[in-house]
């Protein structure tokens, strides 16, 4: 059976802690391990390999997780732009058998009781080899409005659900035979693909012609116009609810979407005044409060049931229970073209990090680690110049048509416009400053002349 780990999705209702280019999936929320990875390890013993699907730049953060967890796969699906659940599944099955088993899952799942998970893909996997489409239903522990509903008759489904009202939801935990919808499938790749084709023509076509000009050198990299040409739409409405080979299983596996704050409070360890254990948070007289910090103090002083949340760069703070709102800001964020909503003050590359140390008008300041072995892109910028000073390692750095090794304490300038590289040939991690200076320093001042990573 092949798991497909679908890694899509920017997590908004989880900002300031997820961004575009680190989303929920991975960050490190669980004992110093993401939701990613507690997906690979989960079903890796019931999978006998993993299918990664996700864009360009969450498959180099798929990469590096995969080998802190001394893991790794050589199936990678690569889509431009997101097209949904619907798409991204076909296209990955259309590199598989037809007689393949696939285990489809999100990426930003938690699972915690294993035992009751191992139980239910064994029997979609019964179900699965009938040539069924299976869905996983998860028991309702309380009127969730966020999510869709699936009503059933043991096994057979009945119908699927919009998400409700609060009084439908409550209709619903009473009627008994109403499950929450998992976003998790086990199905054969021939099968699904068989009745997207018969249910979603448009979609299986434009997959169908995406695959036939898709480079596979090493991955499956889809060219943006054939995402483009794919409709957008979600495994649900293309397929499972016209089927009429869906089952549904019932799973009590201890499962959580993780979708706002208000569900990872629930998640994650507490003291004894019911707020998350945080080494930075000083409390007084303040309880059932979610505190998260990213290095700085936090004291609070007779607050209840507030979120709050500290990156560095950004200050959350809201009522529990109103933290699906926390997209909104996101959205305000995206109108004043701020960049926050989409990376943090150190943002993750192929190559390795940088950290933003500080950025105003005309100037901007970084930290750049880049690993052994790895380089950046051969590029030039049109609006400012650098400089960079090395701290540790020892930097092999291409201007124009020269090449020199610049070492710890020295330092070298890029002009404005100068075709530029800078490598890592060592064996230890190549740390500089970086000093921008120019009338605009944003990060889409990059013209890539070559680049390993097939960055545009």
């Amino acid at each position: 059976m092949t798991n497909i780990i679908l890694c899509g999705g920017s997590g908004t209702r989880l900002w300031p802690i997820s961004r575009t280019l680190m989303p929920k999936q991975f960050v490190k929320l669980f004992e110093h391990k993401s939701l990613f990875q507690l997906t690979v390890e989960r079903n890796s013993s019931l999978c006998s390999e993993q299918f990664i699907v996700s864009n360009t730049e969450q498959y180099f953060l798929a990469l590096d997780q995969l080998g802190e967890l001394n893991r790794s796969t050589d199936k990678y699906l690569l889509e431009p732009i997101g097209r949904n659940t619907a798409p991204a599944i076909a296209l990955a099955c259309m590199t598989l058998d037809n007689e393949t088993i696939v285990l489809v899952t999100p990426s930003d799942h938690l699972i915690k009781n294993q035992d009751a998970y191992t139980q239910v893909v064994k029997r979609a996997r019964e179900l699965a080899s009938q040539d069924y489409l299976v869905t996983f239903g998860i028991t309702p522990t309380f009127a969730e409005t966020g999510f869709g509903y699936i009503e059933s008759n043991g096994e057979e489904v009945v119908s699927f659900k919009e998400k409700p009202d609060a009084a439908t939801a409550q209709e619903y935990l009473k009627a008994g035979n109403y499950y929450w919808n998992s976003g998790m499938f086990c199905f054969k790749a021939g099968v699904f693909l068989d009745e997207l084709a018969k249910y979603s023509p448009e979609i299986y076509d434009t997959c169908k012609i995406a695959m036939e000009h898709a480079d596979l050198n090493g991955l499956t990299r889809i060219k943006h116009e054939d995402m483009l040409a794919i409709p957008e739409d979600s495994i649900d409405y293309a397929v499972m609810e016209k089927s009429d080979r869906v089952k549904v299983i019932e799973s009590n596996i201890d499962w959580s979407d993780v979708g706002s704050f208000d569900a990872l409070y629930e998640e994650l360890p507490k003291d004894e005044n019911g707020n998350t254990a945080c080494d930075k948070h000083i409390s007084v007289d303040s309880k059932n409060n979610l505190v998260l910090c990213d290095g700085r103090q936090i004291a609070t002083v007779d607050v209840e049931d507030l979120i709050i949340v500290d990156t560095g760069d950004a200050l959350l703070v809201s009522k529990k229970g109103s933290s699906q709102k926390v997209k909104n800001v996101v959205a305000e964020l995206k109108k004043c073209n701020s960049e926050m909503h989409n990376i943090h003050l150190t943002a993750h590359r192929p190559w390795g990090t940088y950290t933003v140390l500080e950025d105003s008008q005309g100037y901007k300041i970084k930290r750049v680690i880049v690993r052994p072995g790895k380089r950046l892109s051969l590029q030039k910028h049109l609006q400012r110049s650098e400089h960079w000073i090395v701290v540790s390692g020892k930097a092999t750095v291409t201007v124009g048509d020269q090449t020199l090794l610049v070492y710890p304490n020295e330092s070298t300038y890029i002009k404005m416009g100068e075709v530029h590289r800078l490598a890592n040939d060592g064996k230890i991690p190549l740390v500089l400053i970086e000093a921008q200076v120019g009338e605009y320093t944003g990060e889409d001042d990059i013209i890539r002349i070559t680049d390993d990573y097939k960055r545009g």
